[in-house]
């Protein structure tokens, strides 16, 4: 484990633990330390340095494993040769719309990325639930890309070294990972626009399919909405039942999937407000990001 120059308690609860855990070995960097790498990734790489073997199985501080099985499941791919794992790294249901959004939000990305994966072209993952082969994770440290932001070592990760032949998806709920939401929408968005951030260095391909996906998704919503004031307004509603039951019955496959159909109802207004959550974010997808890790 790596204590990244904390000041808190961290130092006190990594000696009860390797009290308890006789295999466990912890890396201390002290405030004055020279970083090699920005924000998280200087405390990955001296973590991936300390490592003995070669899977590498990266979560966040706050996630829990859905089961017992999460290791095993998550590192299976790479038993039979695969160089990445990706896995689904959901939130805890609470009550309130935020949570809401944030669960359907989560699945939706969850579904992009997952299905460019099993159709050749992986591009992004969450490190709260991501496996790779130490050579790998090491490789992706030396491109140039990888110093650009604080974070985003699951989104260059994969989109650097992720292949079509070299990824695989777990889709088994014993795999996995559940952590807290935000409570404020403030605090998402931030969270968000730091997330999004490394969108800017996707593969061209991949940033024209996500673009033309969110540009066709929008245009649907106002070209459905602006004849319904028009004579034209059954075409309209013809056209986007017949779009929605065929895009909801994938989302609803997908939530069963993942466990959350408890989500269904909430279909036709988070499907719309996507479209106002892409308008929002696009600043950070396409210009320089200029926050800090914290």
């Amino acid at each position: 484990m790596v204590n990244d120059a904390s000041d808190d308690e961290t130092a006190s609860v990594l000696l009860q633990l390797k009290l308890q855990y006789d295999h466990l070995s912890d890396v201390i960097i002290s405030p004055s330390e020279e970083r090699t790498f920005k924000g998280k990734k200087f405390a990955l790489s001296k973590g991936l340095q300390q490592a003995s073997n070669e899977y590498i199985l990266l979560t966040d501080a706050d996630c829990a494993p859905s089961g017992p099985d999460w290791l095993s499941c998550m590192v299976a791919p790479l038993h039979i040769g695969k160089q990445i794992a990706i896995g689904y790294g959901g939130y805890k249901k609470t009550k309130g719309l935020l949570n809401a959004f944030i669960r359907w939000e989560t699945l939706q990305t969850f579904l992009q990325y997952s299905t460019y994966a099993l159709a050749g072209k992986p591009y992004m993952a969450v490190g709260r639930n991501l496996a790779c082969t130490k050579s790998l994770l090491e490789k992706a440290q030396r491109t140039e890309v990888w110093n650009k932001l604080p974070s985003g070592d699951d989104d260059i990760l994969i989109s650097t070294m992720a292949t079509k032949d070299n990824t695989g998806v777990v889709f088994d709920s014993s795999a996995f990972t559940y952590s807290d939401t935000k409570t404020s929408w403030k605090d998402w968005a931030k969270q968000k626009s730091r997330h999004l951030s490394t969108g800017k260095y996707y593969k061209p391909v991949i940033k024209v399919l996500l673009a033309m996906y969110a540009a066709t998704h929008a245009l649907l919503w106002l070209t459905f909405l602006l004849p319904l004031a028009t004579s034209f307004f059954k075409i309209a509603i013809f056209v986007m039942l017949l779009r929605s039951l065929l895009y909801w019955s994938i989302w609803l496959y997908t939530a069963k999937l993942l466990k959350e159909e408890s989500l269904w109802f909430t279909f036709p207004f988070f499907d719309f407000g996507w479209m106002l959550y892409n308008f929002a974010f696009s600043p950070y997808i396409i210009w320089k990001n200029k926050k800090q890790w914290t």
